[in-house]
């Protein structure tokens, strides 16, 4: 017995096989409902919703190939699994019968165990559809409700790339700050050697022109050179030494002037606003001006000797680039030798470090066979290991203590360098023996 107590409609306009075929159904637990014709089937099918339909073809006014067709176009109804009743001495168009929709036939006169049998396949199949829809839709829902979850995921994250682009445009101004520090501090060192000396010879100089001033008053009252009140003023003055040093204070000021003017002219280079397309600029210019605001960190002091650099220039042509975009990368890498050269100093004397001086090494060359030109700057500071070298590159990494280094340098560099200039930025280092960085350009 069927004990789900599904339902089963007949259609039939032979009342004979609505019976057999009804209590066939009735026995084995089936609920069936017999309706003799397709119109009046139709009517009702939607109200009664069965599981299952068995359909004569030959029937009387609409045929079971029609009843089908309007079943299969009805969205209530053409899920619902259509089985033909076709006898055997009918001319029944099997291809006809399934293209319209149905799923089996059977024939007459009925045999119970194959009618029961198909009715029960296809049942089961009905409902293992119906499980797997179900499934489906389940499914669906969860991918929906997964989708709805990466979506909130996405906008988190979005907030969060936000935040983090936020963070590093503050850290970038911060590097940006860090190398103008550098810059301000490199300036002030070097002007103010000589705006103090200009300051102080313009107290002597002034104080020399009064006494030359004061000497033709006494000529304009009347007293000739030889007079004693002259030669008392000739003597007061030390006029001899006077005409000797007064030229001499002047040419001093002038050349403090013209340092003036020179570190005036660095600035000036080493800070080029970048245009749209690159342009034609001497390395060799952006790296003295480079050395020129770092110059207060190479000098002398009371712990060290001055840090030498060695300036091997070859013959470079100009280079096609972002001059200001590169003097910033010949910032971070001369600054960070003079780093690694003040840590490699630390723990030894004056005198130590004296035998085995500081060096920064920077050498330029043109390889004509790739048209390139090659900048080198090089240390002879403590090195690195080989674990440090690889990370050196990697964006916010940094071996500095906190509030000396952004781990933005190198990173930034390497960017200028490599997607700025399609060039190319290299590192070669060696514990107690020092590093030092490649800088590969093309000529144009």
């Amino acid at each position: 017995m069927n004990s789900t107590q599904e339902q089963i409609i007949i259609i039939d306009d032979t009342p004979a096989n609505l019976h057999v075929l009804s209590s066939l159904l009735k026995e084995n637990g089936y609920l069936v409902r017999s309706f003799p014709s397709g119109k009046l089937a139709l009517t009702f099918i939607e109200k009664f919703s069965p599981s299952l339909i068995l359909l004569d073809i030959q029937m009387p006014n609409m045929d079971g190939y029609e009843v089908c067709q309007h079943l299969k176009a009805n969205e209530l109804t053409c899920d619902i699994p259509v089985i033909f009743i076709s006898a055997l001495d009918e001319v029944m168009d099997k291809l006809k019968a399934f293209t319209v929709g149905g799923v089996d036939y059977i024939t007459k006169p009925f045999q119970a165990e194959e009618v029961l049998a198909r009715i029960s396949t296809h049942l089961e199949l009905t409902r293992l559809q119906k499980l797997l829809k179900q499934e489906i839709y389940m499914q669906a829902q969860q991918l929906a409700e997964q989708n709805r979850q990466l979506q909130r995921v996405n906008q988190e994250l979005n907030k969060k790339y936000d935040e983090l682009k936020q963070a590093q445009l503050t850290i970038i101004q911060s590097e940006k700050m860090a190398t103008l520090g550098n810059l301000v501090a490199g300036v002030a060192h070097e002007i103010n050697n000589p705006v103090g000396f200009i300051s102080g010879n313009l107290d002597c100089a002034n104080k020399y022109i009064q006494n030359l001033i004061d000497l033709l008053q006494l000529y304009q009252q009347g007293f000739d050179w030889n007079s004693e009140t002259t030669q008392d003023k000739i003597e007061d003055i030390e006029l001899d030494y006077l005409i000797e040093d007064l030229p001499e204070m002047f040419e001093s000021m002038r050349q403090g002037t013209n340092r003036i003017t020179e570190i005036s002219k660095s600035m000036r280079t080493f800070s080029r606003s970048d245009t749209i397309a690159k342009v034609p600029f001497n390395i060799h210019d952006g790296i003295d001006s480079t050395l020129l605001i770092l110059r207060h960190r190479l000098k002398a002091n009371e712990l060290r000797p001055e840090i030498k650099v060695v300036k091997n220039y070859g013959n470079l042509p100009e280079i096609n680039c972002y001059p200001g975009q590169l003097n910033q990368v010949f910032m971070n890498l001369i600054a960070n030798a003079i780093d690694a050269l003040e840590e490699s100093n630390s723990g030894k004397t004056f005198q130590e470090i004296q035998a085995a001086p500081n060096q920064i090494t920077i050498t330029t060359e043109i390889d004509n066979s790739k048209q390139e030109a090659i900048i080198r700057i090089e240390d002879n500071g403590t090195g690195m290991s080989e674990e440090l070298k690889k990370k050196i590159f990697d964006h916010l990494f940094t071996t500095k203590l906190v509030g000396k280094g952004t781990g933005l340098g190198l990173s930034i560099s390497r960017q200028i360098v490599e997607e700025k200039h399609g060039g190319k930025i290299t590192c070669t280092s060696e514990l107690g023996i020092g590093t030092e960085f490649v800088i590969t350009l093309a000529k144009k």
